[in-house]
């Protein structure tokens, strides 16, 4: 069961908003962690309509329960406009909510009342490795990303992967107007997810998709509001060298990307899947940051010349008296380490703009191995100091 994954979210004691992608998990999350709350599960469509008509509805259909009680509303941003009832309740009969959804999009544009710091926001992703278990395979998860029904089922893999874009672009998209025309989006989320991991020139998607400039804005803002993937902007450290600013864009699932670009049923290359391990770290490293609480900044770093970090984690800001500091990760998908990826590492930490307290080299070798500041390790190793709190 989906349920029977060690989730690393802890679940809060106020009200809170729960956003990630569908079928993340969240709705067995919740069951399992709220047993006694009462449910309302706004894809049940006469359930929508009334609460759609008539939002204080809610607080006849909860009934006369104590102060303390928690109710889960599931997509909630289905219906908008329940938060003001949300709200209400909230001060009126002291309960508690668990508000989840799969976008923040229609909350935000449609100006809803987003609780005015009475409810905290949470988000749950794809499965990470630790939450996995003994069932984890990076070769798998490369090819067909950490969804809960395809770590569970991976012989459906690609019929379930198909049809979770097939459902994304019907229910998201269509459903909920978020474009006028289908196929002209269609034509750039296949672009988009081609572009899994890379940096987004926006001119150039915009000619290959055969749509105005403004219009890839709308489109890359569409699948960050409905969480199917986050940009990882540059880090520019005001070194001396001319930077890179153009952000990366990464999906927040590689299986799901696969799907989008319409590479299911052809075996990934070793281009594809050096970027789907990149995406599959930052996936680590954004679940690990926020389930942690460390809310640090993650970037990636390049310079004109080419040289790239995959990531650079934040742990200090600057200050007027000092540098800001730095976790420095470069990633690679071979089984051997080369001393030459060590470069731009190395390059930066000699930089008399920041201070950088960490290296890592990480690869898909057996051997861990410790060159002049910087700790090379295999993929596992690697995530068992992350997850021990040792990388930052």
């Amino acid at each position: 069961m989906v349920s029977s994954f060690q989730r690393l979210l802890s679940p809060p004691s106020q009200s809170f908003f729960l956003f990630g992608p569908r079928s993340v998990g969240k709705s067995h999350w919740l069951k399992k962690h709220y047993p006694d709350a009462a449910w309302f599960d706004l894809l049940e469509n006469r359930l929508y309509l009334e609460l759609s008509r008539d939002p204080q509805l809610l607080e006849s259909k909860v009934g006369n329960r104590p102060p303390n009680t928690w109710i889960c509303i599931d997509e909630v941003q289905r219906v908008p406009d329940i938060l003001n009832e949300v709200h209400r309740l909230i001060e009126k009969k002291k309960w508690k909510f668990a508000l989840s959804g799969s976008s923040a999009r229609k909350l935000k544009r449609g100006g809803a009342n987003l609780l005015a710091g009475r409810a905290i926001t949470k988000h749950m992703e794809g499965l990470v490795a630790e939450e996995m278990g003994k069932p984890f395979d990076l070769t798998e998860a490369l090819k067909w990303g950490s969804l809960p029904l395809v770590v569970l089922n991976p012989a459906a893999a690609t019929e379930t992967l198909s049809a979770y874009v097939h459902t994304y672009i019907r229910e998201e998209i269509k459903e909920e107007g978020l474009v006028r025309k289908t196929e002209p989006f269609l034509r750039f989320l296949e672009i988009a997810a081609l572009l899994n991991g890379q940096q987004v020139n926006k001119e150039n998607i915009a000619r290959e998709a055969k749509v105005p400039r403004s219009t890839v804005d709308v489109y890359f803002s569409i699948l960050e509001d409905t969480l199917l993937g986050n940009f990882l902007p540059a880090y520019r450290p005001e070194a001396k060298v001319r930077e890179q600013v153009h952000p990366k864009f990464y999906w927040f699932d590689n299986g799901v990307a696969r799907a989008a670009a319409n590479l299911l049923y052809d075996p990934p290359d070793s281009l594809w899947l050096g970027h789907a391990l990149e995406t599959f770290f930052f996936h680590e490293l954004r679940v690990y940051n926020h389930t942690q609480s460390k809310h640090r900044p993650i970037y990636f770093y390049r310079t004109g010349a080419g040289n790239e970090i995959d990531f650079l984690v934040e742990t200090k800001k600057r200050t007027t008296s000092s540098k800001p500091h730095l976790v420095a990760i470069e990633v690679k998908h071979g089984p051997r380490w080369q001393r030459k990826w060590e470069a731009p590492m190395r390059s930066l930490a000699v930089s008399n703009k920041v201070k950088v307290e960490r290296m890592f080299g990480v690869y898909q070798g057996k051997d861990s191995y410790h060159f002049d500041g910087i700790e090379i390790l295999p993929v596992g190793s690697f995530l068992k100091k992350l997850y021990k709190g040792e990388v930052f």
